[in-house]
């Protein structure tokens, strides 16, 4: 039977432990997310700088520059008046004795915390030094925050700003915004200001103030297609297209709304409640009125013609010459053909 493998933590974890005061020996932060590599990182020296009253008991030390063991000599030696020494190890990949940070991570000494910074991933965690850094349960993972992981992070953010944001209200705001967390933020500011002393984010704080600043992204273009804005809409492909976004999601994507458009009636005339249709068809309650607007924007023959018009252009796409940008020109002309 195959060993499943190993996976660590996320860096997520760790920041949710300093945060409540749990400091640990050792840190080791590898992955692909720098981003909330570098946040964790923050909050760290943020939490251990008031334990440290000289700068001898602060060092940061690139990995190329001394040995293992001579980095793990500084962390055995005392603190020179501080009730803790904080070492921080960049580019920790470089390493070439990884190995001595299995002895090392058995008894580390409490008054020093060392942050070990390893740019990209790790091939097999089950290997030394990785594995004892792991039961320890000193390694974390920098991972690329995507859905549930991304939501967790806005909800920590936003309360790290002294503000109230539902996970309902999260996944409005990614949807609109987008995953780019340096656009998130920057909502947040905007939040800020124009909260006052309020805190709550509510839906409509996010309408009003995530739309201006916003790229364009695939929500955009379907709301475009549910007013039926034919200008819009084609504009909005084109945006997406020049800036890199693959045909083959787009046409997927729109198969996909126009499927549960569809699905709509049959659902209204078994009576099913709005919550439900909503997890039916793969949306927020919130967004359920603009598919139900959307619905009465389309005849059955306009349906039937854009389901047509999709399943084409995904033919095309997968076996023609035709190019990328006709083809989406077309689909969305043939989406909206006013019969």
């Amino acid at each position: 039977m195959a060993k499943s493998k190993i996976t660590a933590p996320s860096v997520l974890e760790a920041i949710r432990q300093i945060k409540k005061g749990t400091l640990l020996p050792i840190y080791y932060f590898f992955g692909v997310d720098g981003f909330i590599i570098n946040e964790a990182y923050q909050l760290l020296e943020k939490i251990v700088s008031p334990l440290i009253t000289t700068e001898f008991d602060k060092q940061i030390i690139y990995a190329s520059d001394k040995s293992l063991i001579e980095i793990l000599d500084a962390a055995y030696a005392f603190p020179f008046g501080s009730d803790k020494k904080f070492i921080v190890v960049k580019e920790a990949d470089k390493l070439k004795d990884k190995e001595e940070l299995v002895s090392y991570s058995k008894q580390p000494p409490s008054f020093t915390t060392i942050l070990f910074l390893h740019n990209g991933g790790i091939q097999n965690i089950a290997n030394e030094p990785f594995h004892s850094l792991y039961s320890f349960g000193y390694l974390f993972e920098g991972k690329e925050l995507k859905g549930t992981n991304l939501i967790e992070w806005l909800l920590d953010f936003a309360n790290s700003k002294n503000l109230k944001l539902s996970e309902e209200n999260a996944q409005v705001l990614v949807g609109i915004v987008g995953e780019n967390r340096s656009m998130l933020e920057l909502q947040f500011e905007k939040f800020s200001t124009f909260l006052g002393d309020q805190s709550e984010i509510s839906i409509e704080t996010i309408t009003a103030l995530s739309t201006e600043l916003k790229e364009f992204n695939i929500f955009d273009l379907l709301n475009a297609i549910g007013k039926r804005d034919k200008a819009k809409a084609l504009k909005i492909v084109m945006n997406l297209y020049e800036n890199g976004n693959d045909p083959i999601p787009i046409v997927s994507m729109l198969n996909k709304y126009f499927t549960s458009l569809l699905r709509l009636n049959e659902m209204d005339e078994k009576k099913i409640d709005p919550i439900t249709q909503a997890r039916v068809i793969g949306t927020n309650k919130y967004y359920l009125k603009d598919y139900e607007r959307a619905r009465r924007n389309f005849s059955d023959f306009q349906l039937y013609n854009a389901v047509e018009a999709i399943l084409t252009a995904d033919i095309q796409i997968k076996s023609s010459f035709t190019d990328d940008r006709t083809m989406l020109t077309t689909l969305i002309s043939k989406i909206l053909a006013d019969k």
